[in-house]
């Protein structure tokens, strides 16, 4: 997310990370990436991402096409199937329904690694507001935007335990916050 707490601009643009990317920093998220059993995202976010990771050379490619993806839309699939069969990693995607608490409910009495929530922003928006989020790993960019998608757009006030905190050679920060 930027300083100013978007982690998107105006028109979605996520461009802007790029800026203060360091190689210490994608190490840092690659190491939360291998924990994660399962990615969860948006149904935009996936098509977005289907398109992107199976043909990346991105350090983060691996594990973004390596771990099981689960996608939740309110039809409970895509609002377009893709046109080509999803690439190995992503030919497996479980897509869920409307009820949210009640399906994140579900996958957190599942067996196995913690659950890791990639976005889009109105998908992160609605686990914050719904209290389903166990725990915050933010990478903070020393970016202003000024404006943009605010991942706690619309949510009531709540306090946070900082529990981990990282600083990278680009003054990029990873956050590990708890609610309390």
């Amino acid at each position: 997310m930027s300083l100013d707490g978007y982690v998107a601009g105006p028109e979605g643009e996520l461009d802007w990370m790029m800026r203060t990317r360091s190689p210490e920093g994608i190490d840092w998220v690659e190491q939360a990436l291998w924990q994660a059993g399962a990615h969860l995202m948006g149904r935009r976010t996936y098509a977005s991402m289907v398109e992107y990771w199976p043909t990346s050379t991105d350090p983060l490619a691996a594990p973004m096409n390596a771990i099981p993806k689960i996608v939740f839309s309110r039809s409970g699939s895509l609002a377009h199937e893709p046109t080509t069969a999803p690439a190995p990693g992503w030919d497996k995607t479980r897509f869920l329904g409307s009820d949210l608490a009640a399906d994140i409910a579900a996958l957190k009495a599942e067996s196995g690694k913690d659950l890791l929530a990639h976005g889009g922003a109105s998908f992160a928006q609605a686990l914050v507001r719904l209290g389903l989020v166990d725990e915050y790993r933010l990478v903070v960019h020393p970016v202003v935007l000024g404006s943009g998608r605010a991942l706690f757009d619309g949510t009531a006030p709540f306090d946070l335990t900082l529990t981990d905190a990282t600083t990278f050679s680009t003054g990029t920060q990873g956050l590990i916050y708890r609610p309390k």
